[in-house]
């Protein structure tokens, strides 16, 4: 638990101090020292009477009371020495930046759990082990470089890995990226990213605490906690993206069915971060730059002005943000725009991009800006501009610095000429602005924030659920695959709409069947998994004549249980499914049906339960929305109640965790209703 020792130490020792600052020990005497750490710094090394100018001593018992501990010895000594530290020195917070614990080895995993227990038996913090450190306003306690000023209107920063964090702040330092505290947590013994996570928000003061949080994650332990935790620190006004790195599709476990084979954990995180309101980034660069535009004022529409001095980056930043969904509007005919064009010189464009040439001004950068921010319909501004090395373009930049503080409509900076005005850009960036040195990446970090939805807790059902009548089917069920009754009563609960079946074991039964709902109807083969590869679904079946040829070909194939008829229905493919992914939960999947499911692969998931306006957004980020909307005179579905039959499966699966895999596949829609067609429930108790 992260607690006010290790945040704000009155005093600090380093075990393991040295005076050569090439070791950890050494190197973080040297950071505290340079970095104005005002409490007590001590030494622990029985070796040296004094570290780097400092007191050191042989042994615990000689040291005085001290509040935080960072250890940088070998890891078969470190236990002794917080045992001795808590019991006599009454130490409350702990980072161990020593390697060779979980990571290494089973030995080193028990010394790990023997860490956590005498921290914990002593109601302290531990960070690590295996970590680079922590860095806040008041202490630099870390063994690497570079250490930032850490300022509370900059980012809170947490990471699981020591190196990624070290490369993180270089990557955001040159942009002008600033840090409020670091946490570099290593192997979580007790204090995680969710911890520290959770620490924030609960410890979260409007006006004074960052606003920006930037997470590298390796493993999630705690999913519900980081949900609950980033979501509530959105709510309050604070921004988030994050790294999960290790994700890959390579990690998908095997299974069965269409949803086994698409979900993995990756999807599960996809969909809890989409949950939370968590912007997901990929990489170090993509962090940094979306953190930056959460430096920025909010963009509060899609529309976008590129103000350039450079043809180049214009047309590639119209490129990204326009494939990312935002507009790049032409500039209406106007007396504002013709007066605009007068204060250029001959050759610029005002059309937007606005270019205004190589050779543009100060003034006419203002003059451009003031146009965007009072006469043209924009929200929203990018500005170009860098330097061939011809002029000195300070002025360029003290203008840009202004307009950026005074202007209502947010401003992203593009500055491009790191080394010819490299003086410039720095001084620009000490002016507390952040820069985007490359335009694209800043054109899909801007796109990736403005398509991030904000958090959804609707952790209430739109419609009543019979919850006992769920749970005593799920329990009377056997393990396995579902029968078709099994399925209807548990989608005639949810409320999920189904096309009439009924299953039959004879052909006296297949025939009263096929009466009673009607012809035309569908014929399936009960009992082997994928129907259609046994040649085992018999469309468009009009005659009982009919119905008795194929009931006796169907019960001819291999593993028949039984014959389902099935009323005929038509319309569009649709996909609605679900994996249990361990500590997630269900992530719910949904895509166009049919062989797309497999081939195109175009799905959304979501984590349940779902609300209505979280199943509408998983939908409207497919590909194929478009051709659900209705696509060249082909024929809509009802998004509604696709959105109303995702939402519903989630409810249905909140109180059925029994249900490790369902397949709805296809559903079929038309622009009036959407009607299960085929489906598979794979239990496991």
């Amino acid at each position: 638990m992260i607690n006010e020792q290790l945040l704000n130490p009155k005093s600090i020792v380093v075990v393991g101090a040295s005076n050569n600052i090439h070791k950890p020990g050494g190197k973080i005497v040297k950071n505290l020292i340079d970095h104005n750490f005002k409490g007590q710094l001590y030494a622990l090394n029985p070796k040296e009477d004094q570290v780097q100018g400092i007191p050191s001593f042989a042994t615990v018992e000689e040291l005085p009371a001290v509040d935080l501990a960072v250890l940088a010895i070998p890891a078969k000594f470190c236990v002794d020495v917080i045992i001795s530290l808590s019991e006599q020195n009454d130490t409350k917070a702990f980072i161990i930046i020593s390697a060779g614990f979980s990571e290494t080895s089973v030995e080193g995993k028990k010394l790990e759990e023997q860490l956590k227990e005498v921290v914990d038996k002593h109601d302290g913090c531990l960070i690590g082990p295996n970590c680079i450190g922590v860095m806040t306003p008041r202490h630099a306690s870390v063994f690497t470089t570079p250490v930032p000023e850490l300022t509370p209107d900059g980012c809170d920063f947490i990471s699981g890995s020591g190196a990624t964090a070290v490369f993180i702040i270089e990557s955001g330092i040159p942009k002008g990226l600033r840090f409020a505290n670091v946490f570099s947590v290593g192997n979580s013994a007790q204090t995680g990213v969710e911890d520290v996570l959770a620490f924030l928000d609960e410890n979260y003061v409007e006006g004074e605490s960052s606003r920006v949080k930037l997470l590298y994650i390796e493993n999630i332990d705690d999913p519900d906690k980081l949900l609950y935790h980033a979501s509530s620190l959105i709510q309050k006004g604070c921004k988030i993206a994050a790294i999960k790195a290790g994700s890959s599709s390579a990690g998908s476990r095997a299974a069965s069915s269409h949803t086994g084979a698409l979900t993995s954990s990756d999807a599960a995180v996809d969909a809890l971060f989409r949950k939370a309101g968590i912007v997901r980034c990929y990489g170090r660069e993509e962090l940094t730059t979306v953190a930056g535009v959460f430096m920025c004022k909010a963009l509060e529409g899609k529309k976008m002005a590129i103000i350039t001095h450079a043809g180049g980056p214009g047309v590639m930043l119209t490129d990204a943000l326009e494939d990312g969904g935002l507009k790049i509007p032409a500039i209406d005919d106007s007396p504002a725009k013709k007066e605009l064009l007068q204060k250029l010189y001959p050759g610029s464009s005002v059309e937007n991009p606005i270019d205004f040439l190589a050779t543009g001004t100060a003034e006419q950068l203002g003059v451009i800006i003031d146009a965007c921010e009072n006469d043209f319909d924009v929200d929203g501004m990018a500005v170009i501009y860098g330097s061939p090395g011809l002029f000195p373009i300070r002025d360029v930049y003290d203008v840009l610095s202004a307009k950026m503080e005074t202007c209502q409509k947010p401003i992203y900076p593009i500055l491009p000429s790191v080394i010819n005005v490299k003086e410039e850009v720095s001084r620009f960036i000490s002016l507390g602005h952040v820069n985007f040195p490359d335009e694209v990446l800043l054109g899909r970090a801007l796109t990736k924030v403005i398509h991030t939805p904000p958090p959804s807790l609707d952790n209430q059902p739109e419609y009543p659920i019979n919850i006992d009548e769920i749970r005593s089917i799920i329990l009377k069920a056997k393990n396995g695959y579902q029968s078709p009754s099994v399925i209807h009563r548990l989608f005639d609960l949810a409320g999920i709409a189904r096309v009439k079946e009924i299953v039959a074991s004879t052909e006296s039964e297949a025939v009263l069947a096929a009466m009673n709902i009607g012809f035309p109807v569908v014929m399936k083969v009960v009992g082997p998994v994928h129907k259609t590869e046994v040649g085992g679904v018999i469309l468009d079946v009009r005659s009982v004549t009919q119905v008795r040829k194929e009931f006796h070909h169907l019960f001819e194939i291999e593993g028949t249980e039984g014959v389902l008829i099935a009323q005929m229905a038509s319309g569009t493919e649709l996909f609605l499914g679900a994996t249990y992914e361990e500590k997630f939960g269900h992530v719910v999947l949904c895509g166009m049906g049919g062989i797309y499911v497999e081939v195109v692969k175009d799905v959304a998931a979501g984590l349940a339960p779902l609300s209505k306006g979280e199943a509408m957004t998983m939908i409207k980020s497919l590909k194929s929305y478009r051709i659900l909307k209705g696509y060249r005179k082909q024929p809509s579905v009802n998004i509604d109640s696709y959105a109303d039959s995702i939402v519903r499966l989630s409810w249905l699966l909140r109180y059925a965790t029994e249900i490790k895999e369902i397949d709805i596949n296809p559903l079929l829609g038309n622009d009036r209703k959407i009607l299960a067609v085929d489906a598979r429930i794979k239990i496991q108790k």
